[in-house]
């Protein structure tokens, strides 16, 4: 059976029995239908006395063409834990309709492994990022509408984007105000996808509404002749984009088939956004569960240490042990295998691929000072050979190993990581940030760049080097640093797959934060609106006579 098929012959339970599990009562659940529900900002508030429970982040190699499966194993290790008798809770990051149409496909995990109501997450869900949508092109309107109307603030010029949450790289440069009406002011333009908005991060670091509506209104928006900034304050749109955000800022709940309790909430790209999932939801997770699994995005040179060094710095918390997930696949893939051969035993491959798999290790270990155990998410052409050698090989870098085979077999597949987990998350740890937040921003670029990625150096363009001095003169020079790159290398290149020998990151530009509070780096040829692939997904999505969807995967 398919993913889809398998989810729609399971039997949810009611939303309200899922919110019993973590203590939630009626008037604290706004159920948006059977299965899915908001949990009220109150309920923070009832639990703010309890003690946080164990937090376990899920991260993974560099993603390859063959999928690894990192949602899959998050739910995996939810539903395991729960087969041991663990209050467990996955608090997990929303899809966004640009993958679900393009060449991902959803965010729902696979499987016997899958969240659920799969067809509803995966598309409108509860309207958040519609939500985000309109507050972030709110804004833009408002910012166009100011400058028709004399443009007494001065705009030189405009630096906000308008988004959509669809891949179309044909409105990454627009012109705009083309009508010819009379006072209209014509103006280039460019549009971000949706999970790359900075209202999407904003939503994701506000501790509550009134944090929410403080950071909207600190949004830099554009810079006048004497180049000062212009905040969205000033033209007063912080009230409104509040008001259209008042309940997308309230995380969702909904359940794995196994009918553990999953918290999804925000849906920043890890690639050209943060990569994580709200604080509110993370930290609610934390007093409602004994154990939260939650994920960051893509490998993690980008989603494990936007994680650490951006989430868990703003809000308080760290993870207590860390899954690296990767598969015999994708090993071999970056070992050089074609495409074509990677089902075939080759323990030549496996050994010239795992270096992509020490490094990640190593800087989760090593440089972040964290807890690590390998999740080898198990295919049937894996042999016993392979396996066999992999787990020696990580046997030597005192790293365990656990396969899991949460797809086939949900989460009895996981019962031996949930053990390991348990085991894992007593174990003392010593989270160490990759910089500090006085460094310089070049120096905190360079030190990610090095010690992280591996690069040799980091090399600017004049523009990036001019909006450096500019952020830093204007006394932002503390925030961190989010890294727009690419996900399939350590390096900016995503060909560059080995990484081996001498390589510099190359900064083409930086984009200033301010409501989000970081700033934006845009390495390589990275794009924060995706196109789609030659054949994207959407063209296999669609609605049969009975009115069910297929195509989602």
């Amino acid at each position: 059976m398919t993913d889809i098929e398998i989810a729609r012959n399971t039997k949810l339970e009611k939303i309200g029995d899922i919110a019993k599990k973590l203590g939630i009562g009626e008037d604290d659940l706004e159920p948006y239908g059977k299965y899915k529900a908001k949990i009220s900002s109150e309920v923070y508030e009832k639990t703010k006395d309890k003690k946080d429970g164990k937090l376990i982040l899920v991260t993974a190699v560099n993603p390859t063409p063959l999928g690894e499966g990192k949602t899959t194993i998050s739910i995996a290790v939810a539903d395991g834990l729960r087969k041991i008798g663990k209050n467990s809770v996955l608090a997990l990051r929303e899809p966004s309709l640009g993958p679900v149409f393009g060449i991902k496909g959803g965010a729902a995990g696979g499987g016997r492994v899958q969240v659920a109501p799969m067809e509803d997450i995966n598309l409108h869900f509860t309207g958040d990022i519609h939500a985000i949508t309109a507050a972030n092109n709110l804004l833009s309107s408002l910012i166009d509408n100011h400058i028709y109307f004399g443009n007494e603030l001065g705009f030189e010029k405009v630096v906000w984007k308008r988004c959509m949450d669809l891949n179309d790289r044909q409105l990454r440069e627009v012109d705009t105000g083309l009508s010819q009406e009379k006072n209209i002011v014509p103006r280039h333009d460019k549009f971000d996808i949706t999970v790359a908005s900075e209202i999407m991060a904003i939503v994701c670091l506000s501790k509550d509404i009134n944090d929410l509506k403080e950071r909207l209104g600190n949004i830099v928006i554009g810079y006048n002749k004497q180049g000062q900034p212009i905040y969205s304050k000033q033209l007063n749109a912080q009230g409104a984009m509040t008001v259209l955000l008042k309940d997308a800022i309230k995380p969702n709940l909904v359940q794995t088939l196994e009918h553990t309790p999953a918290i999804i909430h925000g849906g920043p790209f890890a690639n050209i956004a943060h990569g994580c999932n709200s604080i509110i939801a993370t930290k609610l997770a934390l007093k409602l569960g004994d154990y939260v699994v939650t994920e960051a995005g893509f490998g993690a040179d980008l989603g494990a240490e936007k994680f650490i060094d951006i989430k868990c710095r703003k809000a308080g918390i760290k993870p207590d042990a860390v899954v690296l997930v990767t598969t015999i696949k994708a090993i071999k893939y970056h070992g050089g295998v074609e495409k074509e051969k990677i089902q075939e035993e080759n323990i030549e491959g496996i050994e010239n691929g795992i270096d992509n798999l020490y490094r990640h290790i190593d800087n989760l270990k090593n440089k972040f000072g964290l807890n690590v155990i390998v999740a080898v998410n198990r295919y049937l052409q894996d042999t016993e050979k392979e396996i066999e050698f992999l787990k020696e090989k990580l046997q030597e870098k005192g790293v365990e190993l656990s396969l899991v085979e949460g797809w086939a077999k949900g989460g009895e597949g996981a019962i031996d990581i949930a053990e390991k987990l348990v085991k894992l998350t007593e174990k003392e740890e010593n989270l160490t940030y990759t910089y500090d937040l006085n460094d310089s921003i070049k120096t905190k670029i360079e030190k990610v760049a090095t010690k992280i990625y591996g690069a040799k150096g980091v090399d600017y363009s004049e523009e990036a080097l001019q909006e450096i001095k500019k952020i830093e003169e204007l006394g932002y020079g503390d925030y961190p640093v989010c890294i727009a790159k690419t996900q399939y290398s350590f390096s900016d290149d995503p060909k560059n797959l080995e990484c081996k020998g001498d390589y510099n990151i190359t900064v083409r530009n930086v984009e200033l934060k301010t409501g989000a509070g970081f700033v934006v780096v845009l390495a390589g040829k990275i794009m924060t609106m995706p196109g789609l692939p030659r054949v994207p997904s959407a063209e296999s999505i669609d609605i049969d006579e009975n009115g069910d969807i297929v195509g989602i995967f």
